[in-house]
Formats: structure tokens, sequence, C-alpha cells
């Protein structure tokens, strides 16, 4: 479920022990990672970085009937962009067209199933192997285990929340402004350094988040501020991560491996207190059964391909293949959903995304 000095969408959207086959990164590597899987995000990996591809090429790889057959960037990343825009809009479908508007149980279920299919993986195939070396003490369970569960928490569930104030489009856009969260943070706390060029970059970024906000046309104070507070936890779940787990490395499915379990009893808990028992009372009736199981086996299926698609391309590849990623889903909000979109957003979001870009480039040039 973005620098988590763990290499290895979104999520983000993005949610992600040690690997042996991966290696650990800078922060300034972290804004690119692709959508968070659980989170459905703009970070692929909310807890990995991708990186030293070659590497990796034993996990892009699959076996069936005997046949191995090996993927390649052309079959994982259009795969991937598939599934990482498919939860998204699942996600916002659920909410808006079926009108069951309680996130925070959604993505307790995500978690629970998540929870559940990792450890089938864990004993039914090789996956999750890493795992098998991956020790974790009781003091580093609370001192840093914990605190990043409960930041991974308060990422996935308000920008889950924030699909029942905003459009699909205008999220995506909003989303792109993490970068200089994390940098912002990361030059508070000193773990990185400012420069001009870095500095050129954020206003950049900023500029063309503010000409997309400025351009929306159903703005919501209530959403923005929710979707505001999404991206300060998942910056800030990153930052952490370089923090309190450097020299531990884990790929996107051994982390959620690792998250799944204590982010999933704090959602429960948060479900309680937040949504009460209404939605388990008309899930099954207002959603499905159906469309239940569907919506979590593909956030979860997009946990195994993250695994594969750091495999099969650098760091600037994944990079370009988020923003297509994005350039569809907003497309596709405004085809499915209706969404309205101005040409002040679409320049602004275009100047953001350049940002992104050149940032990437520059960081990739500096290894």
């Amino acid at each position: 479920m973005a620098e988590t000095l763990v290499k290895a969408p979104i999520t983000a959207d993005t949610m992600q022990g040690a690997h042996p086959f991966l290696e650990t990164e800078k922060l300034a590597d972290t804004p690119f990672l692709l959508p968070s899987p659980v989170m459905a995000s703009r970070h692929p990996f909310p807890f990995d970085t991708p990186s030293s591809p070659s590497k990796l090429k034993h996990v892009s790889s699959i076996n069936l009937g005997g046949t191995r057959i090996q993927l390649t960037s052309a079959v994982i990343i259009p795969f991937w962009i598939v599934l990482s825009s498919g939860v998204i809009i699942y996600n916002n479908y659920i909410f808006n067209n079926l009108n069951f508007r309680y996130p925070v149980f959604l993505v307790s279920w995500h978690l629970v199933f998540a929870t559940i299919g990792t450890r089938i993986l864990a004993r039914t195939t090789r996956l999750l192997d890493a795992t098998r070396d991956f020790k974790v003490s009781n003091d580093m369970y609370i001192r840093s285990i914990l605190p990043i569960a409960v930041l991974f928490c308060g990422s996935l569930v308000l920008s889950n929340k924030a699909y029942l104030y905003l459009s699909v489009s205008f999220i995506q856009m909003l989303k792109a402004f993490t970068p200089v969260t994390i940098l912002l943070i990361s030059f508070s706390l000193r773990t990185q350094t400012p420069s001009r060029r870095l500095l050129l970059i954020v206003v950049s970024i900023s500029l063309g988040v503010s000409m997309a906000s400025y351009g929306e046309l159903r703005f919501n104070a209530i959403g923005f501020g929710i979707q505001s507070l999404a991206i300060i936890f998942e910056a800030s779940r990153l930052v952490m991560i370089e923090i309190l787990l450097q020299g531990l490395k884990m790929d996107p499915l051994v982390s959620l491996h690792c998250y799944a379990p204590p982010c999933a009893v704090l959602t429960i808990i948060l479900l309680l207190f937040s949504e009460g028992v209404t939605p388990f009372n008309i899930a099954l009736t207002q959603v499905g059964f159906f469309h239940l199981m569907a919506n979590a086996m593909l956030a979860f299926t997009l946990n195994v391909a993250a695994v594969w698609l750091v495999g099969v391309g650098g760091g600037l590849v994944l990079t370009l293949a988020g923003v297509f990623k994005d350039i569809l889903l907003i497309t596709g909000s405004v085809l499915i959903f209706g969404s309205l979109i101005t040409s002040l957003q679409v320049v602004g979001y275009s100047i953001a995304l350049i940002g992104l870009i050149v940032y990437k480039s520059i960081t990739v040039k500096s290894k």
C-alpha cells in the first residue's frame, strides 16, 4: 500500500520482514511510487520503492500448469494500470452509485480480506517467503510498526472518505501534491536538504495543483479538507517509514502481510465509533455479496500485481505509468461518472505532472 526506503501506487493508492532481493532507497524517490493497492491512491506501493529491477526478475513470472511464463513490462504495466484504476472506480461506484456511504467499513473489509489473503498466499505460494526472515520484536512493533499502521489507517480512511464529497478526477489532481508534502515534512525534520532545484519543483507542483483546485466547478470545502488530511497522513507515513524502518526491506505484498492485521484492528475499532453497526446490517442488501467479494479481490490482486510490477521497469518508467494511469482515471471519471473539468484544471494538472516527471528524472540521473 514512496520511499519506504524499503524498496519495492497506493496505492498507493496506494499500503506497504526484510526482503533479500530488495534494496533501500532515498526518500527522494518516494513520491513517485505507483499507487497503493489497498489505498488505491497515487502511490502504488505504500511501503516500497521500485529499484534494481534486475534483482527482481524472479517475481516477474508465473507458473501455469507446470509452465513458467515470463512476464514483461508490456504485460504487467497495462495490467497494473487497469487494476489500479479499477479499484478507485469500483470504490467510487459503491460509495456514490450504490449509495453505500460507509468508507471506514469498506476499508476495514479490504484489510480483513488482505489479512486472510496474505496468510493463504504464505502457505500456498512462494510470494511471501521473505516473511520467514522478517523478525519483529515487541519493542520494534510498538515503536515502529504500530505508529506507521496508525498513519496508514488515517490515509486509507480519509482518502476513501473524500470520494463522498469530491469527484475522482479532482481527487487525482490533488494527489499530485503528495510529493510536495513529503518534501516539506522531510525539510522540517532535516531528513532531506532543500535546494533551488527542489524548491522550484515544489513551487511548480504547488502552482499546478492550486490552478486545478481554483478551476474545480464542484469544489467542496469539506472534501478538500479531508483529502488534504489524507495527503498529510500518507506523506507522514512515508517519511516515518524512512526514519523508523531504516535497513528493512519489503515488497508490497510483504508489507501488506505485515501491516494489514494491525490496520484491520484499528479500522474496525474506528468503524464501531464512527459508523456503528449500520453498515453491517445493510452491506449485503445494498451492496451485495458479489460486489463486496469482487471489490476486495480486485484490491488484493492489485497488491500481487505490484510485486511483479517492480521487477519489470525502472523508476522513471513506473512514474510515467502512474501518470498515464491518472490521466486515464480523470478521463474515465468524465466519461463514466459525468465529472466536469475545466481548461484551467487541465493546464494546472499538466504543470504539476511536468514537475513530477522532472523531479523523478533528476533523481534517476543522480544515482
